[in-house]
């Protein structure tokens, strides 16, 4: 298993599931993983439906995606874990999992983000989350390999090339 700049892998860290209990990210070991920072009253929310589209697209090739709920941008995402999940499901079909509902900017910035914000996109870019949907993408050793913007849509050229570059892996 590599580990990440931090000295643990990602998938050691733990995180609450959207619907209670342990989200339990060791059980995503062998699996290629997209990490997104959600919300549901974003102009971006609906990348949900891309999101879902490459969720089921590459599952069964070991693929998953990972959405993260988080308020801190202008409020984004107010709702409780149930309104979350019956917003996700009932207005886009999600059925890939949902952690519990973390910062990931500032002082309570949640451990996850912690090993995430070092990596840099495609322009250079590392450091704070910039808005909702920022994505990235964790290989099947618990490292990650890629940071994408929110503006990059799910099915973008270049996130669909990573991803198939790392199950092709």
């Amino acid at each position: 298993m590599v580990i990440d700049g931090s000295g643990q892998s990602v998938w050691d860290v733990e995180i609450g599931a959207l619907s209670g209990g342990d989200a339990r990210l060791g059980e995503l070991a062998g699996r290629v993983v997209l990490v997104v920072n959600v919300a549901s009253r974003c102009g971006l929310t609906p990348q949900y439906s891309g999101l879902e589209k490459l969720h089921e697209q590459y599952s069964a090739q070991g693929f998953t995606v990972l959405g993260v709920p988080c308020n801190q941008f202008l409020g984004q995402e107010p709702g409780s874990a149930e309104e979350i999940a019956e917003f996700c499901s009932a207005t886009y079909g999600v059925t890939f999992p949902m952690t519990e509902k973390v910062e990931v900017n500032g002082e309570g910035r949640h451990p996850l983000y912690q090993r995430l914000v070092g990596t840099a996109d495609g322009e250079g870019y590392s450091g704070d989350i910039r808005w909702n949907f920022e994505k990235f993408l964790v290989g099947r050793d618990g490292r990650v390999v890629g940071r994408f913007s929110p503006q990059t849509e799910p099915e973008a050229p270049e996130l669909v090339a990573a991803v198939e570059a790392q199950l092709a892996g």
